[in-house]
């Protein structure tokens, strides 16, 4: 069985802030000015526990000006916690994980293996559907768009196939595949580490597909950035401290507001 975890998707920073929002039906909302659009934030590894994503959903509401809901993808029980984990991960491209690290690492992710089981993609997909389909008909949003980070941009991946939300932004997604790649069919902006195990491999080829739609009819909008001297997690856990990667979370925070306001003002 596959999930959507790399090793990277472990490497855990708290981003300084204290969240603004409220939590509703058990999701965090943050408002926004304009009530007939909205993003759904998908989280990474640690769900809802690590106030990242609550604070990044603060900022997109105030800056691209419409609600934002971070919904609990992992139905109350985050795959990881910050603290088991100790910052063991390389912080810039081409550093290199010790021994010991590995080893700790792998520790960790077999205490959790029920919970990966019982959050595997399929069971994730279905809580965020649901999710957001109970936004549509509740709150009669024009226009939902929906930002991935790690685990949670595997998950955008899946979901842009289908016709629940309007456009995409896909950090440095964890484990995906190609088919999953192809069947996308919503305006879709990537947001790439310079060194990221988990989605380099695929990073040529999934350009390459949607670079071979031009002229098409099934062409859909798309960007490919990438944020040199940073790596996987950059832009929902930075390492504040190094500029690099502190630039590079800045700049794709920027990216993500903008493809926004193209997109769902379109």
């Amino acid at each position: 069985m596959s999930f959507p975890l790399c090793e990277h998707c472990t490497a855990g920073y708290v981003l300084p802030g204290t969240p603004k929002g409220t939590m509703q039906d058990g999701a965090y909302f943050a408002s926004g000015a304009d009530a007939n659009r909205a993003i759904v934030l998908l989280t990474d590894a640690f769900g809802l526990d690590l106030v990242n994503s609550k604070i990044l959903a603060d900022q997109l509401a105030d800056t691209v000006g419409c609600d934002v809901w971070v919904p609990d993808q992992f139905g109350g029980y985050p795959l990881l916690k910050v603290e088991e984990l100790d910052h063991i991960m390389p912080k810039r491209p081409g550093e290199k994980m010790p021994f010991t690290a590995k080893l700790s690492l792998i520790w960790t992710l077999l205490k959790h293996l029920t919970g990966f089981i019982s959050n595997r993609p399929s069971v994730v997909d279905s809580r965020v559907k649901t999710f957001t389909m109970k936004l549509k008909s509740e709150k009669k949003y024009e226009k939902i768009g929906t930002v991935g980070y790690c685990w949670g941009g595997s998950t955008g991946i899946r979901l842009a196939s289908t016709d629940i939300f309007d456009s995409a932004v896909i950090a440095h997604p964890g484990r995906c595949t190609t088919d999953q790649i192809r069947a996308m069919k919503i305006p879709t902006s990537w947001l790439c580490a310079e060194e990221d195990r988990s989605f380099d491999p695929l990073r040529a080829e999934a350009e390459a597909i949607f670079a071979a739609r031009k002229e098409k009819s099934d062409f859909i909008d798309y960007e490919f950035r990438d944020y040199k001297g940073t790596v996987h997690g950059f832009a929902v856990r930075p390492e504040l401290s190094i500029p690099e990667a502190k630039e590079g979370f800045e700049k794709s925070f920027e990216a993500t507001v903008q493809w926004f306001k193209k997109t769902l003002w379109s």
